[in-house]
């Protein structure tokens, strides 16, 4: 299983990239495409759209099931990746490069996850 130690998690599978001035990138994680399977759709979000910490900002549809996907901060879409819009696969072939959404991010979020403790409810989980 695949968890970068630069990277922070939340509980129910994202994660979270900082870049720079306030601007976080967020995805899903390894484990969270692999329990999914095969990922055939993604809906996103809009640029400017407002997303709010544990509240739901996509789905993604595989041939499992369609799964909320919750955004770990409170703030601002500064931009989308378009590329998963057609070709959702991507999240399945490298999740730590197929970030979902950019946001500009209203106040650091507090409960975010390290890699040892992620990989800890990974282990609990599965």
């Amino acid at each position: 299983m695949n968890i970068p130690a630069e990277l922070r998690y939340t509980k129910s599978h994202e994660w979270v990239r900082t870049l720079e001035d306030g601007v976080v990138e967020i995805g899903l994680t390894d484990y969270a495409q692999s329990e999914l399977g095969d990922i055939v759709f993604v809906n996103l979000p809009q640029e400017g759209d407002g997303v709010t910490a544990g509240e739901t900002f996509a789905d993604v549809e595989s041939v499992k099931a369609v799964s909320d996907v919750y955004s770990p901060v409170t703030g601002s879409v500064t931009a989308v990746n378009e590329e998963l819009l057609d070709a959702p696969q991507k999240i399945n072939e490298a999740p730590y490069e197929a970030w979902m959404i950019r946001v500009q991010v209203e106040e650091e979020p507090q409960d975010l996850l390290t890699a040892q403790a992620y990989e800890q409810i990974v282990r609990e989980e599965g």
